[in-house]
């Protein structure tokens, strides 16, 4: 959250710390998940087309010409890149709904090869493969042709308040893959109402069990965790910065730290002997 109309990427726009439309700065975050920690790999801020097609502003806020606008699924799919080229081990890509409709991201994904679960809005349309549905679905219209005996209760890991448990069930969608890789459409109904639904997109090898794609769904509230421990721990948030390279400056150091700790808690868990945390 900023006051104020001269820090890089500043603009009245979605904060997810706010949960609203507010005066802020955004940021977009690549995650890392595994059995003994999670922390942050990398980091873009945000830059509306406000900023990019004011060059001047740009200038005074420290932002060369080379930068030029990019969505927040563009900036992802650049961080994702880089992890891959660096050889980052990683079997599995997670994120919300703003990165999971974007096409291009699943392209880049599918391409190389890179397995995924991605959150997708009610609208998302499908290909059904089977039960003679030919047309274009709604991702609602086709979780809401799923039978009672395709659900069931699993966890997608530990939260704040003990196990996330939830109804799950998955029907394959076109494409169908060969070379063993399948589509899915994965949906996640609450226990307490039937009508909370949330949809996935998945992509992975033909005989990945349900299972492990509610791990991975589970897998996405990790970059949450990252940046409570992070603002907790490290500063991630508390800067006075106006200009784009002291934005990264702060960021990348409060990053490091946090990695650091992450590091050294999991080193320490290892040397007394501590069973590894699953992936949540």
């Amino acid at each position: 959250m900023k006051k104020g109309t001269k820090s890089a990427g500043v603009a009245r726009q979605y904060s997810g710390t706010a949960g609203r439309i507010e005066n802020a700065q955004v940021g977009v975050f690549l995650a890392y998940a595994a059995a003994a920690g999670r922390t942050f790999l990398d980091r873009e801020l945000y830059l509306p087309k406000a900023w990019t097609e004011d060059r001047e502003r740009c200038a005074q806020a420290g932002i060369g010409d080379q930068v030029q606008f990019a969505t927040k699924p563009e900036l992802a799919m650049v961080m994702l890149a880089r992890a891959m080229d660096a050889g980052v081990p990683a079997r599995w890509v997670s994120g919300d709904e703003v990165y999971g409709q974007q096409s291009k991201l699943r392209t880049m994904l599918h391409e190389r090869e890179m397995s995924y679960v991605l959150a997708v809005p009610v609208n998302q349309r499908v290909f059904p493969a089977a039960g003679g549905l030919s047309a274009e679905l709604r991702a609602d219209a086709l979780g809401a042709t799923l039978p009672a005996q395709a659900w069931k209760r699993l966890s997608a890991g530990a939260g704040a308040k003990g196990p996330r448990i939830y109804h799950w069930a998955r029907v394959v969608i076109r494409p169908v893959d060969e070379a063993g890789k399948r589509h899915w459409l994965l949906v996640r109904r609450a226990l307490s109402d039937p009508s909370d639904l949330a949809y996935y997109l998945c992509f992975a090898r033909a005989g990945t069990p349900l299972r492990e794609l509610v791990r991975v769904a589970g897998a996405r509230w990790a970059i949450e965790e990252s940046f409570q421990t992070a603002k907790g721990e490290v500063g991630l948030d508390q800067y006075q910065v106006r200009r784009y390279d002291s934005w990264y400056r702060h960021i990348t150091l409060a990053m490091l730290a946090h990695a650091f700790l992450t590091v050294t808690r999991a080193a320490a868990g290892a040397k007394r002997g501590l069973p590894d945390q699953p992936m949540s």
